[in-house]
């Protein structure tokens, strides 16, 4: 895959309120991350195609919140693990990384449902 998720337009229909956003928003990194988990995407194309400095922008100035904002820069780092750390090494970083964007991810639809 090779096609950037533009979050501005995807998120951005008329009428979409900003729990909404954020919901799609965790939906839509949890299947990142499975993805990467599955190793459906490598980190590089997961950072091409979703944790890239548009979409950090826009979460940063649209969702402005901070498990979101934490997962976009979790997203963008996960390429650095293999050019710091020996491979299997970095895998487990990868891993540990992983697990907690799912975390955050989860923890934005929890606060959403509690809120509706």
């Amino acid at each position: 895959m090779n096609r950037k998720i533009n979050l501005k337009s995807l998120l951005s229909a008329p009428g979409r309120t900003l729990e909404q956003k954020l919901a799609l928003f965790a939906w839509l990194n949890l299947g990142i991350v499975e993805s990467l988990t599955k190793r459906l995407l490598t980190p590089e194309d997961a950072v091409i195609i979703f944790f890239n400095g548009d979409n950090c922008i826009f979460v940063q100035r649209t969702l402005k919140e901070e498990n979101a904002q934490e997962i976009m820069s979790r997203g963008v780092q996960l390429v650095d693990l293999f050019a710091a750390l020996p491979r299997k090494r970095a895998h487990q970083e990868l891993q540990k990384e992983l697990k907690r964007m799912r975390a955050l991810s989860l923890g934005i639809l929890e606060q959403k449902r509690l809120v509706a």
